[in-house]
């Protein structure tokens, strides 16, 4: 057991029936009552933050998670397939245990967060960028420039991702994968 002494950001704990990470926290010495700790709070599973008031001296259950990288290799029918890139142990999530989906080719690695007295996955992680090929566009037309045009464009992960009109099949663009948008071009064709 832990107490609110041992906050600090990035402490994991079990609170409210989940797992909780503390983003950020200040301890508060008010002139008249008790002290107390704000707390900044991300649950682990859902990505879901809250804020929340511990009394000082208010005991928690500690949870230790480790985070452990994993490479993409295939989907099928009972989910996503990863292997541990230490230990070459293979994993299967379900298919919406898995945010940013659409953002993840074969081959690529992402983090997932497991609890580190059962093994159990918790969450994943992937990149907040990730570069990926265009499959799919249609052609830009000529003079068709308005200030900040945008076309549709299928990536090799399959998500659709609107594109500026330069943008041509086989280029390779960077996407932010929190938002889906498209940064820049990688190379061209």
């Amino acid at each position: 057991m832990a107490d609110t002494s041992d906050f600090r950001n990035g402490f994991t704990m079990e609170w409210n029936n989940g797992i909780w990470t503390i983003i950020d926290f200040q301890h508060v010495k008010p002139g008249k009552g008790g002290a107390f700790v704000r707390t900044k709070l991300k649950n682990v599973s859902n990505g879901k933050t809250v804020d929340n008031t511990f009394r000082s001296g208010e005991r928690v259950e500690q949870v230790r998670v480790e985070r452990r990288p994993h490479q993409f290799l295939y989907e099928d029918d009972l989910g996503l397939h990863f292997m541990n890139t230490a230990t070459y142990e293979q994993t299967s999530l379900p298919v919406d245990a898995v945010e940013g989906r659409e953002y993840i080719k074969e081959g690529s690695t992402i983090d997932i967060i497991m609890h580190g007295d059962t093994d159990k996955a918790l969450a994943t992680e992937i990149p907040s960028t990730v570069e990926l090929k265009v499959t799919q566009c249609d052609p830009g037309l000529k003079g068709d420039t308005a200030t900040g045009a945008t076309k549709p464009a299928i990536v090799e992960s399959g998500a659709t991702v609107y594109v500026p009109l330069f943008i041509n099949e086989d280029d390779i663009i960077k996407v932010n994968t929190e938002s889906g948008d498209y940064i820049t071009r990688i190379s061209a064709a």
